[in-house]
């Protein structure tokens, strides 16, 4: 584990070391947490395409083509990460204790041997 002590402004503001700015590959924007009493910074990575083709593939299932299929398209796609936010909101309440939760045979019922 990499470990360096920064300081604080008086405007509340830290400089990110180099090493770990370089490493992380920090562009424009960081996502900052709050977890068990630790800042937690994490790179913002733009939309990679993970759920591009499901996306694409559902709307064209319901006959969308062009300039209408690409506005859906762009409304699906910036729903996407919202969505996650989310669901990983709601697993941290749930390992916290702080939220009801399913198990997997709840969601996918009991498996057949």
């Amino acid at each position: 584990m990499l470990k360096k002590r920064i300081s604080v402004s008086k405007k509340r503001q830290i400089t990110i070391p180099i090493e770990f700015f370089n490493r992380l590959g920090i562009e424009k924007e960081v996502d900052c947490y709050l977890q068990n009493d630790a800042i937690i910074i994490r790179p913002v990575r733009e939309n990679t395409g993970e759920f591009d083709e499901q996306i694409l593939a559902d709307l064209i299932s319901q006959g969308l083509s062009g300039t209408e299929l690409l506005e859906k398209f762009k409304e699906m796609r910036r729903k996407v990460r919202p969505a996650v936010e989310r669901l990983l909101d709601e697993a941290y309440l749930a390992t916290a204790g702080k939220a009801s939760f399913f198990t997997y045979e709840d969601v996918f019922g009991e498996e057949d041997e």
